[in-house]
């Protein structure tokens, strides 16, 4: 019977399966501690291993490689909490034919001084074309666009640097933040130094999942393809070493809205929805003093949409641009942190995108909840309306309740404390609206609250 011939294994390095990822991960380990009689302990183990199965094979009269095969890790999925990604170095964008660019073409290497201004919503609309395309996992491929298909080229990508950086290189465009600081179109960054390419990974922070802030949507190159998943902080693995950064060419952006604040589920206000509007910004004269049109109107019942209610007397937004839009643009303007000339009043392409999209925060309510500009009280956001919380907003609440000839559950009077009498005086007003289901759940929503003080 001929004799096995032994060799060698080196895990391909694009294979996706958890054997071929252990082996890599050993293998690195084993090359950075040489042993004195020569060889690394991930070889010797390896050939020893190899050995004793296929003797095993020969004894129990099967063959050498089935009883190998046996011996082998199953292959599999890598699971979530280890992103298994190598990445490759520094190197330029990759041209149409996958050649690098020149030295000194935009292709090159950036210099980490040189940085293009980008806002956060075009950071994740870069991030969101990767994920649409799912653009497969790679650390030597590279995509269309010329970055490098793996974690580092991914957040290059989003962040249109000029080249292909890596985890050792990206924090030279950036700037250490706190998690509490975090936006989306930061990053969430592991460098380490004892494994680099192996051991490493960056991801893209997309915005907290809920108020305990335990968790955030995450966009990551990985295996195998791009993806956005709700995450643990920092991330699955070494949780502790994920550093927050923030881009230095950041120019502001989206603001996610403010954890717990989702109103109610119930139906819009009439008339076509922020979902049904173009997208398109159909430009500044539109909004010009004077102007007469339908992008007007559709403008205010987005803003009241977000808080501005109490802007408009009649509680209706029309055709007709007047003071009454301006400031509450401008209100939901500096709901973002704008000042200055980015607060004016008038709605630009980014204002209206927010609005469209129903990014950013929403116009905060008045302190107490006290009648605005148009004699309408303003809606104090949903948190007010929880089970516990007291608020003078609930006793408004409940005194007009009362007032429509819906407090037949108060048996003391409407309090500043929300119970389970205010819900069901609000249900039953939601279900006289012809409401119903989740629409009808007794917890006010902005329409709710329009209707009620309208």
């Amino acid at each position: 019977m001929p004799m096995p011939a032994f060799e060698e294994y080196e895990p391909a390095g694009d294979c996706v399966c958890r054997g071929c990822a252990q082996r890599r991960r050993a293998l690195a380990r084993a090359r950075a501690i040489p042993l004195r009689d020569g060889g690394h302990p991930a070889a010797r183990g390896a050939r020893r291993a190899l050995v004793l199965a296929t003797a095993a094979g020969v004894v129990l009269g099967g063959g050498g490689g089935t009883a190998l095969a046996q011996s082998a890790p199953a292959a599999g999925p890598v699971a979530l909490d280890d992103p298994g990604s190598p990445q490759g170095g520094r190197t330029p964008l990759h041209g149409p034919k996958g050649k690098p660019g020149k030295p000194g073409s935009p292709g090159a290497p950036g210099r980490p001084g040189a940085v293009k201004r980008i806002d956060r919503t075009t950071i994740i609309t870069r991030a969101k074309l990767w994920l649409d395309a799912q653009v497969p996992y790679s650390m030597s491929a590279y995509w269309s666009d010329g970055y490098r298909q793996d974690c580092s080229g991914y957040v290059s990508m989003a962040w249109n640097l000029g080249s292909n950086e890596w985890t050792g290189s990206l924090d030279k465009f950036a700037t250490k933040i706190t998690k509490d600081e975090l936006l989306p179109g930061d990053m969430l960054l592991f460098h380490n130094p004892a494994d680099p390419t192996n051991g490493s990974h960056v991801v893209l922070f997309g915005g907290w999942v809920d108020q305990t802030r335990t968790h955030y949507t995450a966009y990551e190159q990985t295996r195998p393809t791009t993806r956005k998943l709700a995450t643990p902080y920092g991330y699955w693995a070494n949780a502790a070493k994920y550093v927050p950064y923030r881009f230095n060419g950041v120019t502001g952006g989206i603001v996610p809205e403010t954890p717990g604040a989702v109103p109610a589920p119930e139906p819009p206000a009439a008339g076509p929805t922020p979902g049904d509007a173009a997208k398109a910004f159909p430009g500044a004269d539109k909004f010009a003093p004077g102007a007469v049109n339908d992008h007007v109107a559709q403008l205010g019942r987005m803003l009241i949409e977000r808080g501005a209610y109490r802007f408009y007397p009649k509680g209706v937004a029309d055709r007709t641009w007047s003071d009454h839009d301006r400031l509450a643009t401008q209100a939901f303007q500096r709901a973002q942190g704008w000042t200055g000339a980015d607060a004016d009043g008038v709605p630009g392409a980014h204002t209206w995108r927010l609005l469209v999209d129903r990014q950013g925060r929403n116009i905060p309510p008045l302190v107490g909840g006290a009648p605005g500009p148009g004699g309408v009280r303003a809606y104090p956001g949903a948190a007010v309306f929880r089970p516990g919380q007291s608020h003078p907003a609930v006793e408004a609440l409940g005194r007009q309740l009362v007032k429509k000839g819906f407090g037949k559950y108060y048996t003391s009077g409407p309090g500043a404390r929300w119970g389970e009498a205010d819900r069901r005086n609000v249900e039953a007003f939601q279900r006289a609206q012809g409401w119903r289901g989740a629409a009808a759940n007794g917890y006010p929503g902005p329409e709710t609250w329009r209707r009620l003080f309208a």
